[in-house]
This record gives C-alpha cells, structure tokens and sequence, in this order.
C-alpha cells in the first residue's frame, strides 16, 4: 500500500501555530489549490470556536476561525480532485447532530464525494466550557456516542436515537452522503480512541506521536480491530506530524523553533501533548533535510502508518507555507519507497 500523503489546511490556525493575520478566505483557496496542483492526496482542516487564552494574552487583536464545513463548500468549488477532511471536527461543541449530518450529506454530494471526517474531542477544554457552561458532559463519551448517532443516520432510512447527549426520533434522513462509506476517523492520542476505531470508525489521527509508542498503540488497535471481525486492512493509521524542510538540517530546526508552530506545539504540552512532555519537538516531527524526513518516513511507515495527514507546514508567512509545500513534494515526495 503507497502512503497517502495530506496537508494542513489552516482553518483555525491563526494566533495557534500561524501569526496573525494569515488565514485569508483567498489564502485557504490558494494553499487548496497549491496542494491539488504539486498531488496531494486532500486538506485537512481544524476546528476552533473561541479563542484561547494564551492566544488572547499574545496578541492584541483576535485571529480568525473558519468552520471548516462551511469552508469546503467553497474549496470544492474552486478544485476538481482534492479531497478535504476535518482534523478534526470537536462534535461536543455541536449540539445538533442531525443538523451535523445534514450538512456533512450536503457537502459530501456538491464536491462529489470528496468529503472525510476526523472528529474529537479538541485540544483546549477551555473551549468547550465556554460554549458548554452548565457542564456535566464527558467529552470523550459526547464524541462516541456522536459517531454512533451519525452513522444511524447515515445507514436506516428512517432512524431514532436515544443517548445521553443527542437524541432524535423518527428521522427519514436523505439523501445518505454520496460515498456509500464515508470515512470517518477519531482524532486523539488517548488510549480510548484507539478501541473506539476498532469498534465503529475508519482510522485513527495521532498527533506528533513518538515512532516507537506509535507503533505498539497501533499493533494494539489491529488486535481489536480483528476482535470485533473487522479487516485491518480497511483502517487507516493516520498521524499528523509538523513539517519543516531545507538543505541543512541545523536551518531547519533553527527555522522551525522561529515558528509561531514552535510555541503551539509547547501550548499542548499539558494537553495533547502530554505524554510526550520532555521530548524534542523536532525529532519526532518531519523536520530536517530531505534524507532525514525520508528516514522518519521509514521509520513511520515501519510502525504501520497507512496516512500522513494533515501535514502542518512549519511557516511564519503564506508564501514560506507554500515553498514548504513546495519542497515536500518534490524532494521528499518522489523518494518515499
């Protein structure tokens, strides 16, 4: 199986790991349209509601988050073979999993069937407790029981749900999405997910993972992937990693520690990140010269990544992003084995 190759599409990026301003209407369409031209596989974008606190106190004025749905509709208008995905969608803070749905159903028949959707339960908790202040939810159980939901909806023609957070009854939903299997993937270095995509979802989206715990979380995820009677080669193990290229590995890392990506990626050290506080930021991601990224490549693929998604491309301006693009595919991309 070749590796699926997928860049970073920055929705909710801006004050996070891109200055601010960065992430113009016209921007998204460009890096779009740069990635379908050098033969990404798809864009992956990220999903924020309000800005965090860290983000507030560094900059005086705030950055702007795109819904990535609504933000497709227009990419798939302005590409003809890209595919887009959400890396990921927080459901928790939706509270109208029909209406969710509907519009994944919607988008997925106006591109074409080019629509994937990743799902999780965000980053930053703050988040979600400020569009959820009455409190009382597990984020985590919310994502589960949201996957099922849709996926009702997705399969009955006339379907009813009864949870503890969504419920509905007596949906007649249609038209189902255009693929008849819209992959769907659950986002998180948690232990929790990766039993959650053995039981019910497509594959399964890391983020900055060391190699070698990447691998035994993986081994351990087709293990149950088999017990449920589900085909491993179906599920996709699809990490997101940071990306930074040059000809000389210490410009490389120099550039990459200028980044505003460098001080996002310190921000989850208490979050996502957290179980690999202590660990360099730039050996674990792809950062380096071409024979260094290609040797993490090796090493990825070797712990079973089917997907590297939703690259995110180590930049301090638009133009810097797509050289990086750039870069990857010609001088990395042709020499993956």
């Amino acid at each position: 199986m070749s590796l699926i190759l997928s860049a970073g599409l920055p929705t909710g990026m801006e004050g996070l790991t891109y200055p601010i301003p960065f992430s113009t209407p016209e921007t998204l369409i460009k890096i779009a349209q740069h990635a379908e031209k050098l033969g990404y596989h798809s864009v992956w974008g990220n999903d924020h509601m309000t800005t965090q606190h860290y983000v507030r106190e560094e900059f005086p004025v705030p950055p702007r988050f795109w819904e990535p749905l609504m933000t497709y509709a227009f990419i798939a208008a302005n590409t003809t073979t890209l595919r887009f995905g959400t890396g990921i969608l927080v459901l928790p803070m939706r509270r109208d999993i029909v209406v969710v749905a509907k519009q994944i159903a919607t988008l997925d028949h106006f591109s074409g069937g080019r629509l994937e959707i990743g799902v999780g339960v965000g980053a930053y908790k703050e988040e979600f407790d400020a569009l959820r202040p009455e409190g009382g939810a597990h984020r985590g159980d919310m994502v589960e029981e949201g996957v099922k939901a849709l996926q009702l909806l997705f399969k009955d023609r006339v379907a009813s749900f009864e949870g503890k957070y969504y419920n509905y009854k007596d949906v007649e939903f249609f038209p189902k999405p255009k693929q008849a299997r819209l992959p769907i993937y659950f986002g998180g270095n948690n232990e929790n997910h990766i039993r959650r995509v053995a039981e019910t979802a497509d594959g399964w989206i890391p983020a900055g993972m060391p190699a070698a715990k990447l691998k035994s979380m993986a081994a351990r995820m087709m293990e149950m992937v088999v017990a449920n009677g589900r085909d491993p080669a179906q599920i996709s193990v699809a990490p997101q990693f940071i990306v930074h290229g040059a000809r000389n590995q210490e410009t490389a890392v120099a550039r990459y520690k200028q980044s505003q990506m460098h001080k996002h990626l310190l921000s989850l050290s208490k979050s996502t990140l957290k179980e690999e506080a202590g660990l360099a930021m730039e050996d674990i991601n792809l950062i380096g010269t071409p024979d260094v990224i290609l040797e993490k490549i090796a090493k990825l693929k070797d712990a079973g990544v089917t997907h590297l998604l939703g690259m995110y491309f180590a930049a301090n301006d638009v133009q810097e992003l797509l050289d990086q693009m750039q870069f990857f595919a010609e001088e990395v991309m042709p020499r993956i084995e």
